[in-house]
């Protein structure tokens, strides 16, 4: 039965994955014949499916992995970062998704020799066909896509009494922020960011806002290193107080301290 005009989709779609928005095209979303969102959108209408407080359609799915598999519906080929460690996970987003050939090749990969998740070595960019064009219509994506800068900043504080060393109190951690662009955020620190202060933000955005959800500065720089990063620059400012009027009291230190990532 043909769908009546106020039943329709949209040409251009807002969806709400696992809390990540994403905007794309109708026809992008329905690129794979009898992949599970070309039934949603062209077998169902818009009353079928879930929608979030703001009326996008709902998935309940990894929000970060999503990216790749628009990217195989919408381009020629998909690129997967170095050192990405989530294979297995993506592949069965596409299982989920009903996507055969990109569930196929990643399990291919997955079980290439020269390759293991936890060898360490640099993944070299993939190569997926597009479902939606022929080779002739395929373009290149920048090689720059998956570089970027990531800032990690932190304050911190600590007492110094009037022996300094023999009173002093060490640095308090009390929050570690993470500014970069949204994707390189999530695969870097994945669950362990939290992205309460600026939620719903496209991929592709940029933020300033998130924190990670653990105080140790070295367990952000080990997750930074595993991802193929290289500090660059590091700066710092701080001020000092009296805790109270007399100038032999305890001076009280707070820092703050900007350590810029780059891959």
């Amino acid at each position: 039965m043909a769908l009546t005009h106020s039943q329709t989709f949209p040409d251009i779609v807002e969806l709400n994955v696992g809390g990540q928005v994403y905007v794309t095209r109708l026809e992008t979303l329905t690129a794979v014949t009898n992949s599970l969102l070309w039934t949603k959108f062209t077998q169902g209408s818009p009353d079928d499916l879930p929608k979030d407080g703001k009326g996008r359609f709902f998935f309940d799915r990894d929000g970060f992995l999503f990216r790749y598999i628009l990217d195989y519906l919408r381009d020629s080929e998909l690129f997967l970062p170095e050192f990405f460690k989530e294979r297995k996970r993506l592949q069965k987003e596409a299982d989920f998704f009903q996507l055969p050939e990109l569930s196929r090749r990643l399990a291919a990969l997955s079980q290439d020799s020269s390759y293991t998740e936890d060898s360490g070595e640099t993944e070299e960019a993939v190569e997926l066909p597009s479902p939606a064009t022929s080779s002739s219509d395929r373009g290149l994506r920048s090689p720059g896509a998956n570089f970027g800068y990531i800032t990690i900043g932190y304050r911190g504080s600590y007492t110094i009494g009037r022996d300094i060393q023999a009173d002093a109190k060490f640095r308090r951690v009390a929050r570690i922020t993470v500014c970069s662009k949204i994707s390189l955020a999530k695969e870097v620190f994945g669950d362990t960011l939290n992205e309460s202060r600026d939620p719903d933000r496209p991929p592709d955005k940029y933020t300033s806002r998130y924190y990670l959800k653990y105080n140790f500065l070295e367990q952000a720089f080990d997750r930074l290193a595993e991802a193929g990063f290289h500090m660059v620059a590091c700066n710092s400012t701080g001020t000092c107080s009296y805790g109270g009027n007399d100038p032999g009291e305890d001076k009280l230190w707070t820092s703050y301290t900007e350590y810029v990532f780059s891959r």
